[in-house]
């Protein structure tokens, strides 16, 4: 079995706390089998613990158009094709 991250191993009774923790039922079989497979995840990530760091900066470019303003739409050109308008509004079909 491995160690976690401070050295102590698992153990069937850290796995039912937290399967007790988790509101499920582990018979003692299957705790000792969840206590091998977290001492293999914790393994895996000792493993990623040991792959070097390493910087890189990507060149970075602005591939956006400048947000320049511009002037918009009146109420009157933005409600012309509107199917149905009322008080200067667009008007939807009524909400049952």
């Amino acid at each position: 079995m491995s160690a976690d991250a401070d050295g102590d191993a698992v153990d069937p009774e850290e796995v039912k706390y937290i399967a007790e923790l988790a509101r499920v039922q582990l018979s003692d079989a299957e705790a000792e089998r969840f206590t091998e497979q977290f001492a293999d995840i914790l393994t895996y990530f000792e493993t990623l613990d040991e792959v070097p760091d390493f910087e890189s900066e990507p060149e970075l470019t602005n591939v956006m158009r400048p947000d320049d303003p511009e002037e918009g739409l009146s109420q009157e050109e933005a409600l012309q094709n509107a199917p149905a308008t009322e008080d200067g509004y667009f008007k939807g079909p009524p909400v049952s």
